[in-house]
């Protein structure tokens, strides 16, 4: 059994809705969530004029290897209507795959650990939430502090219906 933690993400439709039928399909199709962070709203990274996402890490507990894991989460997002316009362009749903074991994997299909994973405060809030101790296995610090020693300093905030961004 292999642990898998991915970060869903989407800033157009009804976000709230895409992240609970991504996460839906892929405990139907790749294995057991043994465990899901709290919604996060957070601001646009790379692309900063485009509307705010909700962000959300999901530990997956599979026997589905890597690539082939990747592959299945394409193919989910294409499901749920993703299309790839433009880079760091809004999104009805982005699954990535923040770690896989302590596996390093460089590919064009597949890169492992997530390579801007350390720039990204919306991906590490969610992530420390469910593995704040677990060791990035390149630089051998643990998600906590790849947190605090991120650069990025956008708003990521737990997410409520009421307050938004």
């Amino acid at each position: 059994m292999h642990t898998a933690y991915l970060l869903l993400g989407g800033n157009m439709g009804n976000r709230l809705s895409q992240l609970s039928a991504a996460a839906g399909a892929i405990e139907r199709q790749l294995g057991k969530l043994s465990q899901r962070s709290a919604v996060y709203e957070t601001a646009a990274w790379g692309k900063e004029d485009e509307p705010p996402y909700l962000n959300q890490v999901l530990v997956l507990q599979t026997t589905v290897k890597a690539p082939a894991l990747m592959t299945a989460l394409l193919a989910i997002e294409h499901e749920l209507g993703r299309e790839r316009r433009a880079r760091y362009g809004a999104r009805v749903i982005d699954i990535d795959i923040l770690y896989y074991d302590d596996l390093v994997l460089h590919t064009a299909h597949v890169q492992l650990p997530h390579p801007r994973l350390s720039l990204r405060r919306f991906a590490l809030v969610p992530l420390a939430e469910v593995a704040a101790a677990k060791k990035d296995p390149v630089d051998g610090r643990t998600v906590a502090e790849l947190l605090r020693d991120c650069p990025d300093k956008l708003p990521v905030k737990k997410y409520t219906e009421s307050e938004r961004l």
